[in-house]
C-alpha cells in the first residue's frame, strides 16, 4: 500500500522519485523543456538530475507533439520515458499523439505491445499566471479508452505512485501535477482504501468518534482547498469523511461509494469546469449504486465557466475556495 512518507514536499518525493528511477533502471529517460540544470525545469521538480544523468536527462525543442511523440516511440522499444510538458494548459498540442497514438496501441494489437508512456505536468490556478497557464484540462481526456490519468493530492505521496507507475504500467499515463501541490508537506494521517491497480484512495476524517455528517469527494490539488476547511468544519461540531483517489481515469467506483455510503450526503469538488466534467461522472456512478440510500442529490462544485484571470481577486472568484466549499455543505446539510 503506497502512503505518504513523513516531512517531505510534494516537490521533494517527485524529485527523488525521478533520482532513484534513473539511479536504478537503465530504461528510464527523462525529457521536456528546459530540463537542463541548473534551471531544472520550470517549477524545478528535476533539478539535478540532467548534471548526474546527462545521457537519459535531456532538454527538448518547444512541441508538445514531438516531445509525447518521441515517448511513444522509446515506449514501444521498451524503454521507460517521463516526458515533462511545462505547463498543463499544452497537454492540447500533443491530444493527437495521447488520444490517436499512445492509448491504442496496446489495443490494436492486441495487447502484443504496450506503451509504458508517464506524461508529467502541473495543472491548475491560484498563481495568477492568467487563461493559458491556470487551467485544469485532464477533463479534455475523460473518456479516452487505455489513457490513464493520475493526480495525487496533498494526502498522497506522489513519488510513490509515480515510481509504482513507472514499474508496472503497461498503459500510458497523464500524470497530473497541481502547481501549488509543490511546496507543500504531504500529510501521513488518514486511511487508505485499495483504488486502482495500485494507486490509492486516501480518506481523511475530522473526528474521532461517531458518524460523518457528510462526504467530501476531491482529486489533485482540491485537497488544498478542504485541508484548512477540516478543522473549521469540526469546531463547529460538522464530522467530514474527504474522500481523495489517485486515479482519476479510471475511476475507482468502489472506494467512492464506499465514502459515500457512510454518510448519504456528498459534494464533489474539482476545480476544472463543471459542465461535463469528472464530478458529473463521479455522482452518476455513485447515484447509479447508492440510489434510494441517498438523502440528497450529489452536489458538485467547481470552477466558474469561463476563463481563468490573472487579477488575483477576480481568479479569485473563478475558482473553487474553502469558503464556498463550505457554504456548499451547509446548504447540503440544510
Amino acid at each position: 500500500m503506497l502512503r505518504p512518507n513523513i516531512m517531505t514536499t510534494y516537490l521533494a518525493s517527485l524529485n527523488t522519485a525521478l533520482r532513484n528511477l534513473l539511479a536504478t533502471d537503465d530504461r528510464v529517460h527523462l525529457w521536456g523543456e528546459d530540463l537542463l540544470d541548473p534551471y531544472g525545469g520550470a517549477f524545478k521538480v528535476t533539478a539535478g538530475l540532467q548534471a548526474a544523468y546527462p545521457e537519459r536527462v535531456r532538454t527538448t525543442p518547444i512541441s508538445e507533439a514531438a516531445i509525447v511523440g518521441l515517448g511513444n516511440g522509446m515506449a514501444l522499444r521498451g524503454y521507460r520515458p517521463i516526458v515533462e510538458l511545462m505547463f498543463g494548459d499544452f497537454v492540447t498540442l500533443a491530444a493527437d499523439q495521447l488520444i490517436n497514438y499512445a492509448a491504442k496501441f496496446g489495443a490494436m494489437y492486441h495487447d502484443g505491445a504496450s506503451n509504458p508512456l508517464i506524461v508529467r505536468t502541473p495543472m491548475g490556478g491560484g498563481r495568477g499566471y492568467g487563461p493559458t497557464h491556470s487551467q485544469s484540462l485532464e477533463k479534455l481526456f475523460f473518456g479516452i479508452p487505455h489513457l490513464r490519468i493520475i493526480a495525487p493530492s496533498l494526502y498522497h505521496d506522489p513519488g510513490a505512485i509515480l515510481t509504482h507507475l513507472v514499474q508496472t504500467t503497461r498503459d500510458p499515463v497523464l500524470f497530473v501535477e497541481h502547481k501549488l501541490l509543490y511546496p507543500k508537506t504531504i500529510q501521513p494521517e488518514g486511511d487508505s482504501l485499495p483504488g486502482l491497480e495500485g494507486v490509492p484512495t486516501r480518506l481523511i476524517r475530522n473526528y474521532k468518534t461517531g458518524k460523518p455528517d457528510v462526504t467530501l469527494i476531491a482529486y489533485g490539488g482540491a485537497s488544498l482547498w478542504i485541508e484548512p476547511l477540516l478543522p473549521r468544519l469540526a469546531a463547529e461540531e460538522i464530522r467530514v469523511l474527504a474522500c481523495f483517489p489517485a486515479s482519476v481515469q479510471p475511476l475507482p467506483l468502489d472506494d467512492l461509494v464506499q465514502a459515500a455510503a457512510e454518510t448519504g450526503l456528498v459534494l464533489i469538488v474539482e476545480e476544472g469546469t463543471r459542465a461535463h466534467g469528472w464530478g458529473a461522472e463521479a455522482a452518476a456512478g455513485i447515484t447509479e449504486i447508492l440510489w434510494g440510500r441517498l438523502k440528497a442529490p450529489v452536489a458538485r462544485l467547481a470552477a466558474a465557466d469561463t476563463i481563468i484571470p490573472s487579477a488575483k481577486p477576480l481568479e479569485t472568484e473563478v475558482l473553487p475556495s474553502p469558503e464556498r466549499i463550505e457554504q456548499a455543505i451547509y446548504d447540503l446539510l440544510s
